[in-house]
């Protein structure tokens, strides 16, 4: 590795050249969000387009589409503006809104949008259609034919598996052995270390009684398998809710390139993602890789 030589101090005809300072982007302490910047670009998971991730006031992450609107244009419930980097509900008396992506993504059907945006949706679902066409997306597969075959599937390893730490249950976005660091690194990637580590202690997969909380109804299933975490000390939940590696967990300063991906659990709007059998569980093998142990 060679390192990168100081700059010349002067031109070819000796004539002083000032060099522009790079400036180092910081975390403020103080801040809503510890991203870098003020809105995260990704792409839609479900659709392929593109959104802007947002903090909201209470920390929670919010989908935005990444252009702004004319507010006459949309109606007065999906308007949204973003003021030092978060995200408020409503408009801010200009005459430009943002809007939340769930409102035009076309791979939802229900709720249908407001017939302001039908025809920004159905842009959105032609650039979808040509992202396919082109391989640079790939909708998510439809489940097996029969309940049956869709839960002996997913019962293996659940594709999002609902995920108990700090008292509270939240759904992940991917399987648990696969939840990527979300701190950058010092090349300013993101971190491809997982939450899981052989060295950190594990949760355990537990069957739970499938009740509502905070007031929800119940649901008729029985129980609910659910990856908890609470036997674990407090740091170690908290570095599961920060979404931090082991080593990204005590680098404080380390700024995130991505926002975390827990969704706080609903049990009514996230009944597909209940199950009421065990996974098998992925343990680490003595040469690095996992290996698959039957489930009880």
């Amino acid at each position: 590795m060679r390192s990168t030589p100081p700059p010349p101090a002067r031109r070819w005809d000796g004539s002083p050249l000032a060099h522009r300072v790079r400036r180092s982007l910081h975390v403020s302490p103080d801040g809503v969000s510890r991203l870098l910047r003020c809105g995260q670009g990704d792409r839609c998971r479900e659709c392929g387009n593109r959104i802007e991730w947002y903090h909201r006031g209470t920390q929670r992450p919010v989908r935005l589409h990444p252009h702004e609107l004319p507010a006459a244009q949309v109606p007065a419930v999906c308007r949204w503006h973003v003021s030092s980097g978060v995200a408020y509900p409503g408009g801010d008396g200009s005459s430009w809104c943002r809007l939340p992506h769930a409102a035009v993504c076309p791979a939802r059907d229900t709720p249908p949008p407001p017939p302001e945006l039908m025809g920004l949706r159905r842009s959105l679902a032609v650039n979808t259609r040509r992202l396919i066409d082109a391989s640079a997306f790939t909708p998510c597969p439809a489940s097996p034919g029969s309940p049956a075959q869709r839960g002996d599937a997913a019962a293996c390893r659940p594709a999002r598996p609902v995920v108990q730490l700090l008292y509270v249950r939240y759904l992940a976005a991917r399987p648990v052995d696969e939840i990527q660091c979300i701190a950058q690194t010092r090349r300013r990637h993101r971190c491809t270390s997982t939450l899981l580590s052989p060295e950190t202690p594990a949760g355990t997969w537990r069957l739970v009684p499938a009740t509502a909380t905070s007031g929800q109804l119940a649901l008729p299933s029985a129980v609910m398998a659910i990856y908890d975490l609470s036997a674990t000390p407090y740091a170690e939940q908290l570095r599961w809710r920060t979404q931090r590696c082991p080593q990204h967990a005590t680098i404080p300063t380390a700024a995130d390139l991505a926002v975390a991906d827990w969704e706080p659990f609903d049990p009514l709007a996230h009944h597909e993602h209940i199950h009421n059998r065990l996974p098998r569980t992925r343990r680490p093998g003595p040469t690095g890789r996992t290996r698959e142990t039957a489930r009880p």
